[in-house]
């Protein structure tokens, strides 16, 4: 039986550590330095060097992963960092450094000839996405190599059919990155391989062609840009707004006459005495003075000292009150004019008539001017909302964007025929709606159209007290011969498109020239003058303010304008013109 067993009531014995383990079990004993890091966690140091050769994965983009890890030509390590060089090459405007990793040294030359020839690095510069669907194409079509040669190809042959391919590819989508650089200037999120090829069905559309004919015409219609830009009230220009009426306090340095009070001594002026002086004056030499003339000898001294002025004498005194004006220095506040600067580049509400008057050539400007619009907003980041209106209830209320979805609905507006009535109610009010929802209340309007429609007093006023209380600018393009009083009361600068007969010559289009004679193209002896130069027939377009003033709906005319119930009664009283109703 083991003696010191727990019923013996002693302890059972501890085997002593050693003097290691003592050590190490006792961090405080330690260098501070070696104890925090024995507390640190271990970095993992495995695969380290195995995933050194991906490196570049973590600064290429994810599209490019998977052709640049699979891709049949070079060692993997070179061809990530070729690639990666390829890229900032492109993105810069310019083409890499000679690198045999990849591509291969016999195929790279030929690869950077086709890039010089198509001028892909000028079309890449800057377009992160362009660039990634080009190296994305340039790995697929160098991976057919292998196939080529598969098919019997030599080596030779394999790699000048698969950059024949390449360069026949992008031959043809720099043909249609160009339409869309002239169509939209900045592409924007349009180059997304990912939606390419719903991009390109779109521009082998009969409607693109219509796209590309209105930006044929915007560049014949240069004032369209200028009326586009200054719509919104959101950054400041360097032009004074007119229509500002802001005073500003001033304060100007000028002078006023101003009353000042001056007191002048007088000497011996009888007043106040101030006490004794030496003296000519007889009348106030003292009492001792005096005496010296009754001694028979004195009277020489005194006369000594008159002659030198010298006798003692009081000093006397008075004062002078002068008043008089002297000018003042003052500083005085003035109220003066304080002329804001002009607001532009702004939301834009743009109103486009497609009513049946506007067939022909007033439709091919009110396109114009839709596009431009476009290309505006996009250029500069501006909201852009469009309404398109016809009769009652036709309405089209749209937000064009640069995108794919955007740039196919702009191109089935731009490709279908204007036809209807003209209701101009509907898309102002819509427009007045969306002044309240949060960015567009800094919002212009712009109306396009011939000018044949009218709104309704309610509405007018609605679109005069925004106006006054919210600053809304509207802007008229008369697509027209004359102004109307619906296009007077609700626009506050019009703009005539004189000449827009001459862009209704397209043949193709059903509709389009006869449309212009219908409306008096090629009627009667003017006939050849509008031929030629496709201007109006007519000398102004202030035909209605020049020839009916009185149907004006201006403070004047409503002054004397009667109800009808109250013309009635005046003619039943037998009342004249000039009497008081």
């Amino acid at each position: 039986m083991a003696t010191g067993d727990a019923g013996s009531g002693v302890a059972p014995a501890v085997a002593p550590q050693s003097a290691s383990a003592a050590a190490d079990s006792a961090p405080a004993l330690l260098p501070p330095d070696r104890a925090r890091a024995a507390e640190a966690p271990p970095v993992p140091r495995l695969f380290e060097v195995l995933e050194a050769v991906l490196a570049p994965l973590d600064r290429l983009p994810r599209p490019l992963w998977l052709g640049g890890m699979t891709h049949s030509g070079g060692e993997l390590a070179g061809r990530l960092a070729a690639l990666e060089a390829w890229r900032v090459a492109l993105l810069a405007g310019g083409l890499p450094r000679s690198c045999a990793a990849w591509p291969e040294a016999e195929v790279q030359e030929a690869v950077r000839e086709v890039f010089r020839g198509l001028g892909l690095p000028a079309y890449c510069a800057d377009q992160p996405a362009l660039v990634d669907t080009v190296l994305q194409g340039l790995l697929f079509h160098l991976d057919l190599i292998v196939d080529y040669r598969d098919r019997g190809d030599t080596e030779a042959a394999a790699q000048a059919r698969a950059l024949d391919s390449f360069a026949a590819d992008w031959a043809e989508r720099c043909g249609e990155i160009d339409e869309l650089v002239g169509a939209f200037g900045d592409l924007g999120d349009l180059l997304d391989n990912a939606r390419w090829d719903a991009l390109r069905g779109l521009l082998r559309s009969t409607d693109w062609r219509e796209v590309l004919r209105i930006r044929a015409l915007i560049e014949r219609l240069p004032e369209l840009a200028r009326i586009l830009r200054a719509l919104g009230r959101t950054c400041p220009t360097d032009e004074d707004a007119e229509s500002s009426r802001a005073l500003h306090a001033v304060v100007e340095h000028t002078e006023i006459q101003r009353s000042v009070s001056h007191r002048v001594r007088v000497p011996d002026l009888p007043g106040e005495t101030r006490g004794v002086q030496r003296s000519g004056r007889i009348a106030r030499m003292l009492p001792a003075e005096a005496t010296l003339l009754g001694h028979p000898r004195l009277r020489l001294v005194w006369h000594a000292r008159r002659a030198e002025r010298t006798l003692l004498a009081y000093e006397d005194d008075d004062h002078l009150q002068e008043d008089c004006l002297r000018p003042a220095p003052v500083l005085r506040p003035s109220q003066r004019p304080a002329p804001a600067r002009r607001l532009e580049q702004g939301p834009m509400l743009v109103c486009v008539d497609t009513s049946g008057s506007m067939q022909g050539g007033a439709e091919a400007v009110a396109k114009a001017v839709v596009l431009e619009a476009v290309r505006c907003a996009h250029a500069r980041r501006r909201a852009c909302r469009v309404y398109a209106f016809g009769g009652p209830d036709e309405v089209v209320e749209m937000e064009l964007g640069v995108d794919v979805d955007g740039v196919g609905r702009l191109a089935r507006f731009l490709g279908q025929g204007f036809g209807g009535g003209t209701d101009i109610c509907a898309p102002l009010e819509r427009a007045l709606a969306r002044l309240d929802e949060a960015g567009w209340n800094l919002a212009d309007l712009l109306i396009a159209s011939d000018g044949e429609f009218g709104a309704t007093p309610a509405l007018a006023a609605r679109v005069e007290a925004a106006r006054r209380e919210r600053g809304l600018r509207v802007q008229g393009i008369l697509i027209g011969d004359r102004e109307t009083i619906g296009l007077l009361e609700l626009a506050d600068d019009i703009h005539w498109v004189r000449d827009w007969r001459r862009y209704g010559g397209d043949t193709d289009k059903p509709g389009g020239a006869d449309a212009d004679k219908r409306r008096g193209d090629g009627a009667g002896a003017n006939a050849p003058t509008l031929a030629a130069g496709g201007g109006s027939p007519v000398h102004s377009s202030h035909l209605t303010a020049d020839y009916f003033p009185g149907a004006l709906r201006t403070p004047e005319n409503r002054a004397a304008t009667v109800t009808p119930e109250a013309a009635a009664a005046a003619i039943r009283a037998g009342r004249h013109r000039g009497d008081r109703l």
